[in-house]
C-alpha cells in the first residue's frame, strides 16, 4: 500500500486514500459469506452437530466479531481488517480545524496518547463495526423472505393479509414488521447507500474528515499507522513476565496454560493476534480454490476420473405409467382432468406423516410422434396450463412452474387448492363425474380427508425444503 501515498496532495500524509478504505471495506464484507460457505460445506458432512450452528450463524458471527474487534481496537487502534491494511482509528479533536500538524511532527507519542480511542470510543466503534452490519444482514434477509416475493404477487395477494386486530400481540408486531419491510425499508436502504456515497465523495475531494456518516456520529476518523503506533503496539503485545508463585501454591499452578490468568493475559491475546497470519493464508486458499474450479485443468481431471463410471438412469415414482395416460389429462381441455380408478393410474401420493392422499397435478408430457392428436405440453405450467410460463421458477424436484402458481401452491393459498379442499367446484376436473372417479363419493369438504399440497411440490407431492424460500428462478 506504499504507492497510495503518492495519490495524496502531500499536506496530510496520515490521511488514507479512499481506495484503501474501499479495499478494506470490501475485504471485511467478504469474510462473513466465506465463513458461512465453509460452515455449510462442513454441515453437509456433519449435520447432526453443525446444523444449529449454521442456522444461528449471524448471531454467532456477531459475538465472535465483538470479541475480535474489541481486542484489535484496544491494542491496535483499528479493526481486524483495518490493521491488515495498516490503518487505525483516532478521535477527532474538538478544536478549530481539528488538526495539530506541528505537534504530530515533533511529539508523535504524546499526540497518539491524546488521540487514541478511549473505552467509551471503543464501544461506540463496536456498535458501528459489529452491531450495524448485523442489523443490516438481518433486515436484508427478512426483506428477501417476507417482502420481495410478496411485492411480485400483486395487490390482490397483499390485500389478503389484513391487520390482525383480534390476534395475539406477537402476531400484530410481526405484521407491523412485515409492513415496515414492504413499505419503509426500501427507502431506508436507499438513504443508507446514498449517505455512504455522499460522504465518500466529500472525503475524496477533501470536503470531510469522515468517509462514513456513522464514523461522523461517533466522532472517529481513519488514519494511517506511524512509527509511534508501531512502538506502542510492540510494547502492548510484548509477553509479560511470569508472576512469582504465591506462598503455599503448587509449583505449576501459576505457569499452567489453563489457569484463568494465563488464558486472559497470554493465550487469548496471542490467539487473536495470530489472525493476522491466518487472514492472508485464507485469502490465498480461497483464490486457489476459485482458480481450481474455474480452470480447465480441474474439469479435465474430473472428466478423466469419471470416464469409466457408469451410472444407472434415474427412476421417478408417483407419475403415470405411460405417456399417453399423462397426455390424456391435457389434450382437448383447458384444465387438467382427473382419470378414473380404472384408467391404470396409480392414484395420488400418500403422506407418510398423516397417511392422507395429497393433492397433485399432472406433469406436462412430451408429444408422442406416433399420435398426430398429441401436442407438446412441456412449455405449459403444470398448475395453470397457460400457453407460456410466466417468470419460470423451479422447485427442488426439477419441475418448472409460473412463479405465482408455485408460490401460492407451496404457500397453500392457490385457488385450486382452496376449491378442492372446500369441495365447492371442479378444481381438478371438467365435471363432477370425473372427480368422483378418483375422489371419494359424496363431495363436500375434504378437510381431514386430503392434504391440500401446501409445502409440497405440485407434481410429485414431495416436501419443498425451506417452503417458498426453496424456490429458485430459472434464467432463460
Amino acid at each position: 500500500m506504499e504507492f497510495m501515498h503518492a495519490l495524496q496532495s502531500g499536506l496530510d500524509d496520515a490521511k488514507p486514500s479512499l481506495f484503501e478504505i474501499l479495499a478494506e471495506a470490501q475485504l471485511s464484507s467478504l469474510i462473513p459469506p466465506s465463513l458461512r460457505y465453509l460452515l455449510a460445506v462442513a454441515t453437509h458432512r456433519h449435520p447432526r452437530y453443525l446444523l444449529r450452528v449454521l442456522n444461528s450463524f449471524d448471531e454467532l458471527y456477531a459475538l465472535l466479531s465483538l470479541l475480535v474487534e474489541r481486542h484489535y481496537l484496544k491494542v491496535y487502534g483499528g479493526s481486524f481488517t483495518e490493521n491488515f491494511y495498516g490503518l487505525k482509528r483516532e478521535r477527532v479533536l474538538r478544536i478549530k480545524g481539528g488538526e495539530v500538524r506541528r505537534a504530530q511532527l515533533g511529539a508523535q507519542n504524546e499526540v497518539r496518547e491524546t488521540l487514541k480511542l478511549r473505552n467509551s470510543d471503543v464501544w461506540k466503534n463496536l456498535a458501528v463495526t459489529v452491531l450495524l452490519p448485523y442489523l443490516k444482514r438481518k433486515l436484508d434477509e427478512s426483506y428477501d423472505i417476507h417482502a420481495a416475493s410478496v411485492n411480485m404477487l400483486g395487490p390482490s395477494y397483499r390485500d389478503r393479509e389484513q391487520y390482525p386486530a383480534d390476534d395475539t400481540i406477537r402476531q400484530r408486531i410481526f405484521w407491523i414488521y412485515k409492513w415496515f419491510l414492504r413499505k419503509v425499508y426500501p427507502s431506508v436502504n436507499a438513504a443508507y447507500y446514498f449517505s455512504l456515497l455522499a460522504f465518500n465523495l466529500a472525503y475524496l475531494f477533501d470536503g470531510s474528515k469522515y468517509h462514513s456518516p456513522f464514523l461522523w456520529l461517533v466522532g472517529t476518523r481513519m488514519r494511517r499507522s506511524n512509527a509511534a503506533d508501531g512502538r506502542a503496539i510492540a510494547l502492548a503485545t510484548e509477553p509479560k513476565a511470569a508472576a512469582p508463585a504465591r506462598p503455599g501454591a503448587r509449583p505449576s499452578q501459576t505457569n499452567s496454560i489453563f489457569s484463568p490468568r494465563a488464558m486472559t493475559e497470554t493465550v487469548y491475546p496471542r490467539l487473536l493476534s495470530s489472525l493476522k497470519i491466518v487472514l492472508p493464508a485464507s485469502i490465498f486458499a480461497l483464490k486457489f480454490l476459485e482458480w481450481w474450479h474455474a480452470s480447465d485443468f480441474a474439469r479435465q481431471l474430473s472428466r478423466k476420473a469419471s470416464e469409466g463410471l457408469e451410472l444407472p438412469p434415474p427412476t421417478i415414482s408417483g407419475l403415470p405409467s405411460t405417456k399417453k395416460q399423462a397426455n390424456a389429462s391435457y389434450v382437448g381441455s383447458e384444465k387438467p382432468t382427473i382419470p378414473r380408478r380404472d384408467s391404470g393410474y396409480g392414484g395420488p401420493p400418500i403422506s407418510s406423516i398423516t397417511n392422507l392422499p395429497i393433492l397433485t397435478v399432472f406433469a406436462p408430457a412430451h408429444a408422442d410422434p406416433s399420435d398426430p392428436d398429441s401436442t407438446n405440453t412441456t412449455a405449459l405450467c403444470p398448475i395453470c396450463l397457460s400457453n407460456s410460463i410466466q417468470t419460470p421458477t423451479a422447485a427442488q424436484t426439477g419441475y418448472v412452474y409460473c412463479y405465482t402458481c408455485i408460490y401460492k401452491w407451496v404457500d397453500g393459498s392457490h385457488p385450486r387448492q382452496e376449491a378442492f379442499m372446500e369441495g365447492s367446484g371442479n378444481a381438478n376436473a371438467e365435471d363432477e363425474e370425473d372427480a368422483k372417479g378418483w375422489f371419494e363419493e359424496g363431495g363436500g369438504s375434504r378437510v381431514g380427508k386430503w392434504e391440500s399440497g401446501a409445502g409440497r411440490d405440485a407434481v410429485t407431492g414431495r416436501r419443498v425444503l425451506g417452503g417458498t424460500g426453496g424456490l429458485r428462478r430459472v434464467m432463460v
